[in-house]
This record gives C-alpha cells, sequence and structure tokens, in this order.
C-alpha cells in the first residue's frame, strides 16, 4: 500500500472510532495487512486550525489500525487540557494522524550541543527525567522555530523549568509521517 494509501485508511479509522463512541454510524474502514503490525501513532484533532485534541504512543506495543483507534477515542474524550468532544464539535474537527519512526537517542553533554544537534521541522523529541516526561511532534516546530523555545515549552510541559539542564536528563528524538484531513473532507465525512 502507497503512503498515501495508508494515509486515507488511517484517517478514517480514526474518524470512524470517534464517530461510533459519539453513537454514530460510520462506515467500516478500508483493511490492509499493514493494519496489523505494531506501529505507533499521534492522532491530532483541530478546530479552526487551533489544538483540539492530541494523543499518542511512542512505542509500537500495538498493531497500527488499533493503536490509531485508540489515539483517536483518547484525544477526543481525554486530552486532559479539554473537555469531552460534542457530537455538535465533530463536523467542524479535522484530523491527523502522525505514524512515528522508531526514536534514537540524542547525547548531549550541555543544552547548546542539544540544540546545535535539533533539525527544526524535521525531530520530534522526547524528554525524560526522573518522573518529568514530555515530547513535541514535529509539527509543534511550527509554533516554536527556534530550538531554545522549543525546548524550553517542552521542558515546561513536562513540568521543568525552562532553563533546566542535567547529565541525567534522556533525550530522544523520532520523525513522523503524517496525513491530514483537509477541512472541508472533515465536513464531506458527516454527511
Amino acid at each position: 500500500m502507497s503512503r498515501p494509501e495508508l494515509g486515507q485508511v488511517l484517517l478514517t479509522i480514526a474518524r470512524t472510532a470517534i464517530a461510533r463512541e459519539l453513537g454514530q454510524t460510520a462506515p467500516d474502514g478500508a483493511w490492509h495487512a499493514e493494519l496489523a503490525e505494531p506501529g505507533a501513532t499521534f492522532v491530532t484533532l483541530k478546530r479552526a486550525g487551533q489544538l483540539r485534541g492530541c494523543i499518542g504512543s511512542l512505542r509500537p506495543l500495538r498493531p497500527l489500525g488499533e493503536d490509531v483507534r485508540a489515539n483517536a477515542v483518547a484525544a477526543a474524550f481525554r486530552d486532559p487540557r479539554f473537555p469531552p468532544l460534542a457530537a455538535t464539535e465533530f463536523p467542524r474537527v479535522s484530523i491527523e494522524v502522525s505514524l512515528l519512526t522508531a526514536d534514537e537517542p540524542v547525547a548531549a553533554r550541555d543544552e547548546a550541543h542539544l540544540r546545535a544537534q535539533l533539525r527544526p521541522g524535521q525531530d520530534g523529541v522526547v524528554i525524560q527525567y526522573g518522573l518529568h516526561r514530555a515530547t513535541f511532534l514535529p509539527q509543534v516546530w511550527e509554533s516554536f522555530p527556534d530550538a531554545r523555545d522549543f525546548l524550553a515549552a517542552l521542558k515546561r510541559k513536562a513540568g521543568l523549568p525552562d532553563d533546566f539542564w542535567s547529565a541525567q536528563m534522556n533525550v530522544s528524538r523520532y520523525g513522523v509521517t503524517k496525513w491530514q484531513e483537509a477541512q472541508q473532507d472533515a465536513s464531506e465525512l458527516q454527511r
């Protein structure tokens, strides 16, 4: 299956899962053997261009189709930053599915060294220090194009001070292949 075809299948799975959770009837999505392979995804919901929910998996621990389905429902109804998605909102929500590559550790002696290694717009980044952990998808570079600002916001998300640095902090990066519904596509799927 080509990447555009896979993306359309994943978007359909995500939209169908949310529709069914809202009690709406939705057609079964297409199936392909790749959906049975382990995969790690994030499902992002946007309304009027603004974030409305985003939940995902960093490791491929379940089949790709199941991962998208579970993350779509979680993004719509269990993202702690937002109230559960209402049925009246659903037609105006666009869905994005990001399929993650395996992460790779990034060794850095200090934050300046780390910033120099990051590839804005390409790298998703995970930081972990003790119980503090957070990730940003590569798409977040659109909001924080400067590596210093990107890392500061990521540390805040993890519950750490903006200027925090420790040699014990674990940093890794990953890439994504992403597919996004056009806003009119989201409305058409509800008809």
